[in-house]
C-alpha cells in the first residue's frame, strides 16, 4: 500500500515559515513561495531583521513531530534538538494513551509567533488546538460509533493522512484499515514501516517488513502504539466516517490512478502494474535544464 501526495505550496501576502509536506522549508513573502532547504532559510533574510522576522508558523497536514520540532527550531533559530528537549518542559495536555508523546496531537494549522515565541507556547497551542478539535461531539460521538477512543481514531487518521494519494481517497483507505482490523488481518501499510525507519519513501523492501519495531504493521497485528503523524481534519473525519465498501488492498498505480480492491488477485495485478510504472519511469532520460 502505497502514498504518492504530491507538494501543496500555500500564497499568502505576509511573511511565514512553512514546512512542506517534503519537509523543507519555504519563505512566503508578498505571495511568492521561495523554497529551498533549511540551510538557504537565513540566506533569504532581508537587511532589515525586523521586517525579515517570521510572524507565523505553518503546520500542513501529515507532518511528523519530529519534522515539527525541526521546523519550530529553525523559525525561532535555535539550536537543532531544541524544541524536541522542550516537550518535557512543555505543560502539554495529553491523553493517557500517549504517555508524554505529542505525536498526532501537534495539529496542523497557522500559528502566530507573537513577540518573544518559545517553543513551550507553540507546541502547547498545537496540542490545546488538537484537543478543541478532537475531545468535541462528532469526533467522539464518531469514534464511540466505531468502537474506538478517540486517541486510536487519532491513529488510524495518521495513517490515512499518509496513505491517501487524494482527499476523495481516504474514506477509502480507512475503510481498508477498519476491515482489515476487523477481519484479524495485519494492516501491512508501508507508512508505518517508513515511520519505524524515519523516512518517507514508495520502495518498501522484503527486508524492510522483517524490521523489529511496533510499529512494523506487517509482523504487529492491529494499531501501531502511537499516531505515525499529524492528521488534519479530513483524515479525522475520513477514520470516523469511513466510505462503506468491502475493500483489503489498494496501490496507487500512478497519480490520480488508487485502485481499491477485496481480490488479493487483482490486487497483485494492480501492483504488477505499478512496479511496471515506476521501472518505467526510473528509465526516462531527464529533462533539459
Amino acid at each position: 500500500m502505497q502514498t504518492n501526495t504530491p507538494p501543496r505550496r500555500t500564497r499568502g501576502s505576509r511573511r511565514t515559515i512553512r514546512l512542506t509536506r517534503r519537509g523543507r522549508i519555504a519563505l512566503i513573502v508578498t505571495g511568492a513561495v521561495v523554497a529551498g532547504t533549511a540551510v538557504a532559510v537565513p540566506l533569504l533574510m532581508t537587511d532589515d531583521e525586523d521586517e525579515s522576522r517570521p510572524t507565523s508558523l505553518v503546520i500542513p497536514e501529515g507532518r511528523r513531530a519530529a519534522q515539527v520540532y525541526e521546523a519550530v527550531d529553525k523559525t525561532l533559530a535555535l539550536p537543532p534538538g531544541t524544541t524536541k528537549k522542550s516537550v518535557a518542559k512543555a505543560d502539554l495536555k495529553l491523553p493517557n494513551d500517549a504517555e508524554g508523546n505529542p505525536e498526532g496531537y501537534l495539529f496542523p494549522a497557522t500559528y502566530p509567533l507573537g513577540e518573544n515565541p518559545t517553543p513551550e507556547q507553540l507546541l502547547t497551542a498545537m496540542v490545546d488546538k488538537a484537543n478543541e478539535k478532537f475531545t468535541g461531539a462528532p469526533i467522539a460521538a464518531g469514534a464511540q460509533r466505531n468502537a474506538l477512543n478517540v486517541y486510536q481514531a487519532v491513529t488510524i487518521a495518521s495513517i490515512v493522512q499518509a496513505e491517501a494519494a487524494t482527499k476523495e481517497d481516504m474514506g477509502k483507505v480507512a475503510r481498508v484499515i477498519f476491515n482489515r482490523l476487523e477481519r484479524g488481518m495485519p494492516l501491512q501499510m508501508d507508512s508505518t514501516i517508513n515511520y519505524a525507519m524515519g523516512r518517507s519513501t514508495l520502495k518498501t523492501t522484503p527486508q524492510d517488513t522483517k524490521i523489529d519495531s511496533p510499529y512494523n504493521s506487517y509482523q504487529r497485528m492491529g494499531l501501531p502504539p502511537t499516531p505515525i503523524a499529524n492528521p488534519g481534519d479530513e483524515a479525522m473525519s475520513a477514520a470516523i466516517n469511513p466510505t462503506p465498501g468491502d475493500w483489503l488492498y489498494f496501490v496507487t498505480v500512478k497519480p490520480g490512478d488508487t485502485r481499491f480492491t477485496a481480490d488479493y488477485a487483482e490486487h497483485q495485478r494492480n501492483v504488477a502494474e505499478f512496479n511496471h510504472v515506476r521501472q518505467s519511469a526510473s528509465k526516462e532520460p531527464a529533462e533539459a535544464k
